[in-house]
């Protein structure tokens, strides 16, 4: 599978370079039981997880549409409906770009930018900067070097305020909206690092095609069509944001923040059909670090190595917010 353009060699110390060839933990270098083995083993996108993957799409754009027409109804109570529903599509959707800047949903490097960029523009989530942050993530996790792309710092002391701001990161959208102007004017910067020119243009365009449609619901609304990016849009992402945020909470919470190994700082939850599908196996997350390129729908053949030999653990999303529930009311 191919990669992103490499990024610049830095000469002199400094901020880290982000290099998503050479993402890995040192947990990979464990050996002991076949169970470990199994776990870390690396995988490959075959014709099949390709399928399962646009049958995901497939599904993504029905939900879209059923939104939408709910949304567009008369009928009050149809419109809130339509309006979750599609908060809960657009949460989707940037769960299916995640597996896309992983590069494996496909056989081919190509589609992943091409369907990644769209799915996350609903909740001003832009492909290329995100995959370049959440690659360094995976690579520097457990370190002082950690940069998550989504605000929350999980080695921050656990506070129902903090927990709060992370639920209503509406300023996030504030300083996506600054980096389109940026962007625009040729002064965006990668401040977590280098990157490499290519790398760097292709975030800057995505900005832009952001703004772009930003620019045309704002004249929608000006022209007298308001109605529409009030209820497809507006009102959906204020819903998902804080839907995002409970999707991504127990990645690493309440786990070890000192230590590279994944079987420490990092939870997996079982969950259901339903919540795996709806994540796209983010509550698989120690499978995800401990071999991240292997396609989402072959992880759960890889739970049961995850509850032999992981610390952090749970049977479902209720059970952890039982746990940070007891957490906040220890603390």
């Amino acid at each position: 599978m191919s990669v992103a353009t490499p990024l610049v060699p830095r000469a002199n110390p400094g901020p880290p370079v982000v290099d998503p060839v050479a993402v890995t933990s040192d947990t990979a270098a464990i050996t002991g039981t076949d169970s470990v083995g199994q776990l870390f083993a690396r995988g490959r996108v075959e014709r099949a997880d390709e399928r399962v993957f646009v049958g995901k799409l497939v599904l993504l754009v029905a939900l879209i549409a059923s939104g939408v027409t709910l949304a567009l109804r008369p009928e009050p109570l149809l419109v809130g409906l339509g309006v979750v529903l599609l908060a809960a599509m657009y949460t989707h959707a940037v769960e299916l770009q995640h597996q896309c800047l992983h590069h494996s949903a496909f056989r081919r490097s190509l589609p992943h930018r091409l369907v990644g960029v769209p799915l996350g523009l609903p909740l001003f989530v832009v492909y290329s900067h995100y995959r370049v942050r959440h690659l360094q993530h995976h690579r520097y996790l457990g370190t002082p070097q950690d940069t998550e792309f989504f605000g929350f710092d999980t080695r921050q002391r656990l506070t129902i305020r903090a927990l709060l701001r992370g639920l209503l990161d509406y300023p996030r959208l504030a300083l996506v909206t600054k980096d389109i102007g940026r962007s625009a004017t040729g002064r965006w910067r990668y401040e977590h690092g280098d990157v490499a020119p290519a790398m760097r243009r292709r975030i800057t365009n995505e900005h832009l095609i952001l703004g772009a449609l930003i620019v045309a619901a704002a004249a929608a609304a000006a022209t007298g069509y308001g109605r529409y990016p009030l209820l497809l849009w507006v009102l959906p992402l204020v819903l998902a944001v804080p839907m995002h945020f409970l999707v991504e909470l127990p990645e690493h919470l309440l786990c070890e923040t000192d230590t590279t190994d994944v079987l420490r700082n990092t939870r997996s939850i079982r969950g259901s059909r339903l919540s795996t599908w709806f994540t796209n196996g983010n509550n698989l997350h120690v499978e995800h670090h401990a071999a991240m390129n292997v396609p989402i729908n072959q992880l759960p053949t890889r739970h049961g190595a995850t509850q032999r030999h992981a610390l952090h653990v749970e049977r479902s999303y209720a059970d952890f917010y039982r746990l940070l529930w007891r957490a906040l009311r220890t603390r």
